[in-house]
């Protein structure tokens, strides 16, 4: 099914942006492990609306309703299932859209693909509000793999032409994750997050938006991890990163700039560290062959402007097939890069804690 992820850990996401409830339900997590319910809410908190000029008016509360498969605090081995209520929805704003597509949006594909039967509110099953629910399977991810030392950290490393530096190898550690992590604007250079915000709002008091990119790091990971070709550790996560809404862009490592190196700058000398073996450096973002070097895990995603914005388009009608002109008119965010940074921590921890499980390395959380 097209909602649904995974091989040993499977996650299936449910609902509309305006529907009574969103959730997801979540399989293959062993029996037995501690949930801690604060650290889940504080993470699906980081990507909750704020109110700030950087985030959408749209404000939900997002406090998962287990439904099944935790008991006491636990883990019960079963399929957990966890809803989340829409409370705050103005459905009124999107009855034109079930024949005007608005630009940059899945009204008019949605309307091929499900023959003008698909919920069109707030983006229907295609919105970012489907976020949330991946974002609590997340949660449970995250917190299953900091049991083993994996913790997983990302920054905002562009909000618009306004970039600051990438990770470099020698401050990957915990304590640089936990910042990033209780960090509201999450940046390595502390004078660019307050530029990015300032940015931001420049561009939505223009009625218009902005896009950027996350640059996400794993560390922790133990080595020997994947498959070659189809199975690898690039196309896994990019099959869940690309699932985020607005991502039209993944690269690893150094991704795109290697096609300008050579070989001698590209390859990562592999060296002798306390009796451990590492590379130099980290071009490859620690996968070789699809599979695990022991090296963090390294990649940027790129997300496209958000597409409703407060000025007048030209578009199509697209049931009389007539050109018009549309004012989108509802609560959008400027810039969805600093909600969307912990959706891709999500999706990183979803997909190496299922490598992890499903491997026929055994890989054990008890």
């Amino acid at each position: 099914m097209a909602s649904s992820w995974g091989k040993h850990l499977k996650i299936s996401i449910w609902g509309e942006s305006h529907s009574e409830s969103i959730g997801v339900i979540v399989d293959g997590l062993p029996a037995g492990q501690k949930i801690d319910w604060e650290q889940v809410l504080a993470f699906m908190g980081r990507r909750r609306s704020s109110g700030a000029a950087t985030d959408t008016a749209r404000k939900e509360a997002d406090i998962p309703e287990i439904q099944s498969g935790l008991l006491n605090g636990r883990t019960c081995g079963t399929p957990i299932c966890a809803l989340i209520r829409n409370n705050n929805t103005q459905s009124k704003d999107y009855s034109l859209f079930e024949r005007i597509a608005r630009p940059g949006h899945a009204d008019y594909s949605g309307f091929l693909r499900y023959d003008g039967y698909n919920d069109i509110r707030g983006g229907g099953h295609f919105s970012g509000r489907l976020t949330a629910p991946l974002c609590f399977a997340g949660a449970l991810a995250k917190l299953l793999l900091a049991e083993k030392g994996i913790s997983v950290c990302a920054h905002i490393q562009q909000v618009g032409p306004i970039k600051e530096r990438r990770f470099s190898l020698d401050e990957l550690n915990d304590e640089l994750a936990a910042k990033l992590n209780d960090s509201f604007f999450p940046t390595l250079e502390e004078e660019k997050s307050q530029q990015m915000q300032e940015h931001i709002a420049a561009v939505r008091a223009e009625g218009d938006s902005v896009g950027g990119v996350i640059e996400c790091a794993v560390l922790g990971v133990p080595g020997g991890y994947g498959d070659p070709l189809f199975d690898s550790v690039e196309s896994q996560l990019a099959s869940l990163l690309f699932s985020i809404p607005a991502v039209k862009g993944v690269e690893f490592g150094s991704g795109f700039e290697l096609s300008s190196m050579r070989g001698s700058q590209a390859n990562d000398v592999f060296v002798l560290r306390d009796g451990d073996i590492m590379t130099e450096t980290n071009h490859n973002g620690g996968i070789l062959g699809g599979i695990t070097t022991g090296m963090p895990l390294v990649f940027r995603c790129a997300f496209k402007p958000t597409p409703s914005i407060a000025r007048e388009q030209r578009t199509v009608d697209f049931i009389n097939k007539e050109e018009v002109t549309l004012n989108i008119v509802g609560r959008h965010d400027p810039c969805i890069v600093r909600r969307a940074l912990p959706v891709v921590e999500a999706a990183a921890a979803l997909v190496l804690l299922d490598i992890l499980l499903s491997s026929d390395k055994r890989w054990d959380l008890q």
